[in-house]
C-alpha cells in the first residue's frame, strides 16, 4: 500500500487525476472503474478540463460504476448515472460507460450480469475509491465478512444520513442498492483510494494502520498488490 500526504484536498483531486491520465495513456483502452460521491468530483473536473484542453481521449476507453441505488432510473437526479452524466461523461468522449441497473426486474441477475459483463471487459485496469467515516468502501458497510461479488445491500442509517444531504429529506434516500462487493472491487489491477477532511481520519487510520477486518471493510485494501491512497493532511491526522 502506498500512501501519500498531501498538502490540501484540492492536491488529492490533481493528483487522482494525474494518475487516472496516465493510466489512460498508457493503456488507451483502460476499464476504469469510477465512484460517486463528494470524494472524486473535483478530480472529475480536472479530468474533463484537461479532455477540453485536447490532452485526453477516452474514445477507447470503458468504465465500471461501483453502484446504483435500487428504484431509481437513470433519468433519476438523484441516480448515480446521472450523477456520473453531470458530473463527467457529458464532458468527455467516454463511448461506453455501465452502472448497475437499478430498476432491473430481477435484482439477483442483474448483479451476476454485472459481475460477467465487467470480467468480459478484464476486469478494472484501475479502481477509484472513496471511503465512508466508518471505513465502508462502495456500499460495503461494517460486517461479519467480507463480501465477494456484486450484491443487493441494505444501507445502514449511517449512510442513509450522509446521503440525505442529496435528498429534500431522509425519507426520499433509498435504503437499498447493488454494490460491487470487496471481492470484486478486490479483482481490479490497481486501486486508488482518496480521503480528504477530519471527518475521515478515523477511517484512514484503521485502513492503514489497523488489522485487517471486515467491520473495517476497507482494511482490505492492505491485501491489494498494487493500491494508492491520496490523503490530505487533516485525513491523516491520526497517523
Amino acid at each position: 500500500m502506498n500512501v501519500y500526504i498531501l498538502s490540501s484536498a484540492e492536491q488529492v483531486a490533481k493528483n487522482c487525476a494525474m494518475l487516472i491520465s496516465s493510466q489512460l495513456i498508457s493503456k488507451p483502452d483502460s476499464v476504469f472503474g469510477l465512484a460517486t460521491g463528494s470524494s472524486p468530483v473535483r478530480c472529475y473536473e480536472y479530468l474533463a478540463q484537461w479532455y477540453k484542453e485536447g490532452l485526453l481521449d477516452f474514445s477507447r476507453a470503458t468504465s465500471f460504476n461501483l453502484d446504483e441505488y435500487i428504484g431509481l432510473d437513470a433519468q433519476h437526479e438523484q441516480s448515480y448515472r446521472y450523477f456520473m452524466q453531470e458530473k463527467l461523461f457529458k464532458f468527455i468522449n467516454l463511448k461506453q460507460s455501465f452502472l448497475p441497473n437499478g430498476v432491473a426486474e430481477n435484482l439477483e441477475e442483474e448483479c451476476k450480469r454485472y459481475d460477467d459483463l465487467l470480467a468480459s471487459y478484464g476486469g478494472a485496469d484501475l479502481q477509484l475509491l472513496g471511503i465512508g467515516r466508518n471505513a465502508h468502501i462502495a456500499f460495503n458497510e461494517p460486517s461479519d465478512v467480507f463480501s465477494a461479488g456484486t450484491r443487493v445491500v441494505d444501507l445502514t442509517q449511517s449512510t442513509i444520513n450522509a446521503n440525505k444531504r442529496f435528498f429534500e429529506s431522509a425519507d426520499m434516500v433509498p435504503k437499498k442498492a447493488i454494490t460491487m462487493g470487496i471481492g470484486t472491487i478486490m479483482s481490479a489491477k490497481k486501486i486508488v483510494l482518496i480521503a480528504t477532511g477530519l471527518d475521515k481520519a478515523e477511517a484512514i487510520k484503521k485502513t492503514i494502520d489497523g488489522d485487517i477486518d471486515p467491520k473495517f471493510p476497507s482494511s482490505i485494501l492492505k491485501l491489494h498488490k498494487d493500491t494508492t491512497l491520496l490523503i490530505d493532511r487533516e485525513a491523516a491526522t491520526l497517523l
